[in-house]
């Protein structure tokens, strides 16, 4: 058999398969649970915050991006095998070319151009996302703990500015740039969870935060023992809890429901269980649930973090 018959018939097995690949891949791309609603957010969940639009813009321009990049470099993939394949009667070897100036310029500059672009806007959306205003509606200690979640509600439940004005030692983990902030007459209640606590509404496992809608909530950030990663999958946010270190950021819920949280931080054996719930309620609904906390004997707060000395609590000068 001639070489060339024998390159046909080596083909034309492949050329059967190709259809039933394509269908497989076909089918992959659309067997899915998503709808052509979700499609547009590429695998994001629905945002039930005020500053979450922003998050799934930047994921959706870094899709675009992706996109644009691939179609043209599976463009010049295609071009090269189509218009540079091997000639069936000609057998001389190609002309070889060592250097393109043009070509390696281009290859050169335009990624430099691509992760400039994306540094820009991901620079510009972090800085806003992790802006903090000068008086948030609402101060959270998100505390984390092996192998669960504790909440310090930062607030005045009875109502008296004279009570609570003093940082108590729980507390002290926390820098004083946010202490200093904190309303007057703050005397807290906290809830303490444990990993085999359950959402009474929903039968979700770990305990439950509660967050008024359409106001500003600041969560600090602390740990008492490892790395853990606050994150409310809705939120489309999450950031460390380290110990000897505070983070912070701010959300305004605008969607009422109960959403699922976890830890996103391998922090030990664990770590799965590692679960909790974010219900946001009414404002009104959000100071009676604060009250009852109260009445249950949960006033005060429960201990935040490691202890830290002045010089390490206060030693980022991050204005707020």
């Amino acid at each position: 058999m001639s070489p060339n018959g024998s390159d046909r018939s080596s083909r034309r097995p492949m050329r059967r398969k190709l259809p039933q690949v394509l269908t497989a891949g076909l089918i992959l791309a659309t067997a899915t649970g998503c709808t052509y609603k979700d499609f547009p957010r590429l695998g994001m969940p629905t945002p039930v915050t005020e500053e979450a639009p922003r998050i799934l813009s930047l994921w959706q321009g870094s899709w675009a991006a992706a996109l644009i990049t691939g179609i043209l470099v599976w463009g010049l993939i295609l071009w090269s095998i189509i218009f540079h394949r091997r000639s069936r009667t000609k057998v001389e070897v190609p002309p070889q070319t060592r250097y393109n100036m043009p070509i390696e310029a281009l290859y050169t500059v335009v990624p430099l151009i691509i992760v400039s672009v994306l540094f820009y806007f991901t620079a510009r959306d972090e800085s806003k996302l992790l802006s903090l205003s000068e008086k948030p509606a609402h101060t959270v200690n998100v505390v984390g703990y092996q192998w669960s979640w504790g909440f310090n509600y930062i607030e005045n439940v009875d109502g008296n500015p004279a009570t609570g004005n003093e940082i108590p030692s729980e507390l002290d983990a926390i820098p004083n740039r946010f202490t200093e902030q904190f309303p007057k007459g703050a005397e807290g209640v906290y809830d303490a969870g444990v990993p085999g606590q359950r959402n009474p509404q929903t039968g979700n496992p770990g305990p439950t935060l509660w967050l008024p809608k359409g106001e500003k909530v600041r969560f600090i950030l602390t740990s008492r023992d490892v790395i853990h990663s606050f994150w409310v999958v809705p939120f489309l946010m999450k950031q460390d809890v380290i110990p000897g270190h505070t983070n912070s950021f701010e959300v305004t819920p605008n969607q009422e429901g109960t959403f699922l949280g976890k830890c996103a931080e391998l922090c030990g054996v664990d770590h799965s269980r590692m679960l909790f719930n974010v219900k946001v309620v009414s404002p009104e609904r959000y100071q009676k649930h604060l009250e009852e906390l109260a009445k249950k004997g949960q006033s005060g707060y429960i201990p935040s973090g490691i202890a830290q000395t002045d010089p390490a609590r206060n030693a980022e000068t991050n204005k707020l």
